[in-house]
């Protein structure tokens, strides 16, 4: 991912209003982000722990989603995988994330889902930069990293589009 700036960011969202783009908390270390590494950027809200946000590159700019965490987590002793990386964790290590969707759907309350890296570090856990606390792991494929990276990107995208889709 090339890295993007502030105005960016706020810019990109499609499932929120202008107003809230612009009070979102970003990322305190945007500028020491590992771009190179990331197929996506996301992060959790400091000031707000059940909101998370991830901005993409896609159809040639950037597109942001606002994101809130399931009132009902699940089970600590419960290993669980994210959808988009194929990580496993262990105890809260992936969530149920939902997305407003955008426009006029959105407006009326629907809203899509994923199970989710809690995180948000689905390419790092990829590129073996970080490691899923517990009992977790990456599991063994025969893929290369490229292959998985193209995978996350796709999984990513299928659920922007749901997200995107009236």
């Amino acid at each position: 991912m090339k890295p993007v700036t502030d105005q960016d960011i706020r810019a990109s969202f499609v499932n929120c209003s202008k107003g809230e783009a612009k009070r979102l908390n970003l990322p305190r270390d945007l500028a020491e982000q590992p771009w190179d590494e990331l197929d996506f950027l996301g992060w959790r809200d400091p000031g707000a722990p059940e909101r998370s946000y991830l901005v993409l590159e896609r159809d040639g700019g950037l597109t942001g989603l606002a994101l809130r965490f399931s009132a009902q987590q699940r089970g600590f002793l419960r290993s669980n995988i994210c959808s988009l990386c194929l990580t496993l964790h262990s105890g809260n290590g992936v969530s149920l994330l939902a997305a407003r969707k955008a426009g006029a759907a959105g407006r009326e309350g629907n809203s899509v889902g994923a199970y989710m890296c809690t995180d948000l570090a689905c390419s790092l856990y990829i590129r073996g930069r970080r490691q899923p606390f517990g009992t977790g792991g990456r599991i063994q494929e025969s893929l290369t990293l490229e292959q998985q990276c193209d995978r996350l990107r796709a999984n990513l995208d299928a659920f922007v589009a749901k997200v995107l889709a009236p």
